[in-house]
């Protein structure tokens, strides 16, 4: 992974493949189950794995010699790797794809490469392709197959950089050339052995996309698989956004983006790395992402044996628990409202009938949602039968545990256990498509589709909502007007 955060890609709808034009609606098509997926499963594995140190990078800034890093592929033993275990844990936690590092820039393929030694099988204990068995794991559980690739070579002669303080040369135009057939015709290899369904480069930063030939990699790709995705780290020929590690203040440009993030402070395995984020603050992490209409692809780190740290499998349990609960919230939504109308991230369902508020810990106060132009069908805590109430005061609609709104607390008569230990989401049900105005105005007129409480018309909050408008109270007769 790159030390440094990307930034976004530009995004080219129309694409040349093989001398056809992508038209919008089949990249749409193309990026359907990608935009649905919200949850993938990043996995750093390599030699860097042996000794617990940085993935390639330590031999790159010179904390280890070359040498002495590569003495590690005597000790990746891959002794314990079971994919189908792997992949039915990735599968409780609700994730639709997995992406497994094949490559990093150290170079060592995680498969039996024709194109050098510098292989799982011919360096290390393993003895054996370890891609295939993960591609036919994942796709026993219906999990999409993603893979990592990294176009820099760190350990290759013809790649020109080789240390932070050593280059092999500057320019050279043959070992270039002899290079982007190297690793080109290696992502061929993973193209045609696997078939992914996703690819996830890196490294691009270090050349052009003219000089990485990025375009006719592009139109490669597409022609290997029509329905292959694409990141965005192939210097402007990606299919979507991949920030890195910390959350977008504000939803990206893209319509299609991804946040890449540790558990703890590392990609690999590394076993004094115990700096782990709780459960709490992953799955706070995800739901910014979901609300924003982005993925979170939350990465893992097995040992040199193949087995998941013990820490990191918690984690994953605890989120398999809360999308459990909440699937609908997750699962089958979009992107929310902007927290300008609400203090909390929330979603939508794809019929865009039901918000989901997304409430950590234990709500101790009113539910307030503002410039609402709905009216309320029902709110219930996800997961439970609790029945909240609700009403109108003005432009928001108020909701709470009971119908006593002279108190602000919303746990008053409410079941405890009901509430997420971790984050509890809120179901509100409206009669229709949901109607949020920017800027609650006179334009909003309440009636009897859009002022009910609990199914009845609302004449207090009428005759409030009036009030606001006028400078005395309402009559009988102003509220007939607009009821």
């Amino acid at each position: 992974m790159k030390r440094i955060s990307t930034g976004l890609f530009i995004l080219v709808i129309a694409l040349s493949v093989w001398g056809v034009t992508e038209s919008k609606e089949d990249y749409m098509n193309r990026m359907d189950w990608f935009k649905d997926a919200k949850l993938g499963i990043f996995i750093h594995w390599g030699i860097y794995s042996v000794n617990g140190i940085d993935e390639s990078w330590s031999f790159y800034n010179n904390y280890i010699s070359y040498d002495n890093y590569m003495k590690q592929t005597k000790g990746f033993s891959a002794e314990k790797y079971k994919p189908e275990k792997w992949a039915r844990l990735i599968k409780d936690t609700g994730a639709r794809y997995a992406v497994l590092t094949t490559k990093h820039h150290d170079g060592v393929a995680l498969w039996d490469t024709k194109y050098n030694d510098r292989d799982v099988v011919n360096l290390t204990p393993a003895k054996r392709d370890l891609i295939a068995p993960f591609c036919d794991a994942l796709r026993k559980e219906d999990i999409k197959v993603g893979l990592y690739y990294s176009l820099i070579d760190w350990s290759d002669d013809n790649y020109p950089n080789f240390t932070i303080t050593k280059k092999r040369y500057e320019e050279d135009a043959e070992k270039w050339d002899a290079f982007v057939k190297f690793y080109q015709g290696q992502i061929e290899e993973l193209s045609t052995k696997y078939n992914p369904d996703l690819y996830w480069f890196d490294g691009d930063w270090e050349r052009t996309a003219e000089q990485w030939k990025a375009k006719e990699l592009k139109e490669k790709l597409l022609g290997w698989n029509p329905k292959v995705i694409v990141n965005s780290r192939l210097q402007g020929y990606g299919d979507y956004a991949t920030p890195e590690q910390g959350i977008p203040i504000s939803k990206p440009d893209s319509d299609y983006w991804e946040l890449c993030m540790t558990m703890n402070d590392s990609w690999g395995y590394q076993g004094n790395d115990k700096n782990y984020k709780t459960p709490y603050q992953i799955i706070r992490i995800f739901i910014d992402c979901i609300s924003k209409g982005g993925n979170l692809l939350l990465d893992i780190g097995p040992k040199a044996d193949g087995t998941i740290p013990e820490e990191q499998v918690e984690i994953l349990k605890e989120l398999a628990r809360w999308n459990k609960k909440h699937y609908e919230a997750v699962f089958e939504s979009t992107a929310g409202i902007d927290t300008k109308y609400t203090d909390y991230p929330s979603t939508l369902s794809n019929d865009r009938k039901t918000l989901y508020l997304f409430y950590p810990h234990i709500p101790t106060t009113l539910i307030k949602i503002r410039n609402l132009n709905n009216s309320v069908k029902a709110c219930t805590i996800l997961g439970t039968n609790e029945q909240l109430s609700w009403k109108r005061q003005g432009s928001d609609i108020l909701i709470k545990a009971n119908n006593n709104f002279e108190t602000n607390n919303i746990l008053q008569d409410a079941d405890l256990k009901n509430f997420d230990p971790m984050v509890t989401v809120i179901k509100i049900q409206l009669y229709s498509e949901i109607d949020i105005a920017d800027e609650f105005t006179h334009d909003f007129i309440p009636n009897e589709n859009n002022c009910l409480f609990n199914g009845n018309t609302d004449f207090d909050s009428l005759r409030d909502y009036i009030y606001t408008l006028s400078t005395g109270t309402p009559s009988e007769e102003q509220v007939k007007l607009v009821s």
